[in-house]
Order: structure tokens, then sequence, then C-alpha cells
């Protein structure tokens, strides 16, 4: 019989769109988001223990894929350049068979709304805004975190950290806590792993922002951002 899951929340982050997202959780830790439960499951006594817990794992959908529904047996990860396919299971691509991740998220504090019921507030986020949420569980570190683990082609982290120009009229339009969230962000180069074009401008929103920023060798350069409304 097939398993039909639930949509038990939603995440409200900064970011609409995927573009920007680091792509794994916990590599820019200051990144935050909340998970608000669907009406069905805004029953405290389902997280009242939850507290106890520093870390937790949320269980998503890959909403915001263009190929939902499609899965290929190999793929290109933008680790390795986009340019080598391997095996879609020794991937975390979202063009899978069943387009499910998981994401290993900081529960900085549980919050009893009047209309939305227990919120979790989370940091360390990698999803965009809307993400559905089909399951919530503890980290467990004795279990979850494995010694001497191999990573295959993974193995080691992505630690290169770009030089984020951010000018002080932008930092001052965002706010001290939104700036630095996105300077760690930039930092970690959310450009595709191909694309290496000095003169090309990106662009990403973030917390109803449009911002735009060039890549020149080891820095990022913000050179626009403005209230995403103003473009509509």
């Amino acid at each position: 019989m097939e398993t039909v899951f639930k949509v038990i929340a939603t995440v409200k982050t900064d970011f609409p769109d995927k573009f920007g997202l680091p792509r794994q959780s916990g590599i820019v830790k200051g990144l935050t988001g909340k998970v608000i439960f669907e009406p069905p499951y805004r029953d405290f006594s389902a997280v009242k223990e939850l507290c106890e817990f520093s870390h937790i794992w949320l269980i998503w959908g890959f909403s915001k894929s263009h190929k939902k529904g499609e899965w290929s047996p190999t793929v290109r990860p933008p680790r390795l350049g986009g340019n080598e396919r391997i095996g879609v299971f020794a991937t975390r691509s979202p063009y899978r068979p069943n387009p499910i991740a998981l994401s290993a998220v900081k529960l900085e504090k549980i919050e009893n709304d009047p209309a939305d019921g227990p919120v979790l507030y989370v940091s360390g986020i990698d999803m965009s805004d809307g993400t559905p949420i089909y399951d919530i569980k503890p980290y467990i570190s004795y279990a979850d975190a494995v010694d001497g683990a191999v990573c295959g082609f993974a193995d080691k982290p992505y630690d290169k950290k770009l030089e984020v120009e951010l000018p002080e009229g932008f930092a001052k339009m965002l706010g001290k806590d939104k700036s630095v969230q996105l300077c760690e962000t930039l930092g970690c180069d959310p450009r595709p792993r191909y694309h290496r074009d000095e003169q090309r401008v990106y662009g990403f929103e973030f917390s109803g922002f449009e911002v735009k920023f060039k890549v020149s060798g080891n820095r990022v350069c913000v050179t626009d951002i403005f209230p995403k409304n103003l473009q509509e």
C-alpha cells in the first residue's frame, strides 16, 4: 500500500527562492527560520519535551524543484563543477524518485503563539520560504554523529570563504542582524560551481530585498540592494 505523507508544517525563511541558499544545513549557522505547524498539528503537547534537545532533524520536500516528479539515475553535483555524472543515491540532488530531504538545524526556542500554536525557531537553515515539513525528529548525538564516517566525494567540507564587500548604506538598509546573515551567505559563494564570469551580476531575494552582487577572485561585491516591491 502506498503511503501518503501529510504536510505537518511549513518553514518561514528570508529566501522565497532556492538560489542563494546554503547548499547544506548548518553551513551558515546564523540563518534563521520558523517552523509553523498546520492547524491539525497545533498541539503543544506534541513538542513539549522537544525543548530539551539542542538540535532537530527536519524531513522536508523539494517543493521548488523545476523538475518535480522527474528523476535520473545519474546527476551532475554542483560540488564537482557540474561536469561529472554520479549515481543519484550518492548525492543529495532533488531529482530523485521521492523528492524529500532532511536537515539538521539548531532549535533556538519554542513559543506558543496565540494564533499559530507552537512555533519552532531554528537556525542553520537551508530551506526556502514555504517549504513543506513532513516530520520532525530530535537529533541524538550518540547515534546520529558517526565517528570515522567516510563521505565519498563530499568527504572534505567546502570551507572556502569569500570576502564580502557590503557598502554601509546597504548594511543600514538591512539592519545589523540581516547584514551579518547576508554576508555569511555570500561568503559561501552561492553561485553554481561552474560559473566564473566576473562581469556577471547575480541576484536573489533575501528578507524582502533584491540583492545584486558580483564576484571577482575571492571577493564578493554587493552592487545593489532595494526593496523587492520596487521591482514589481
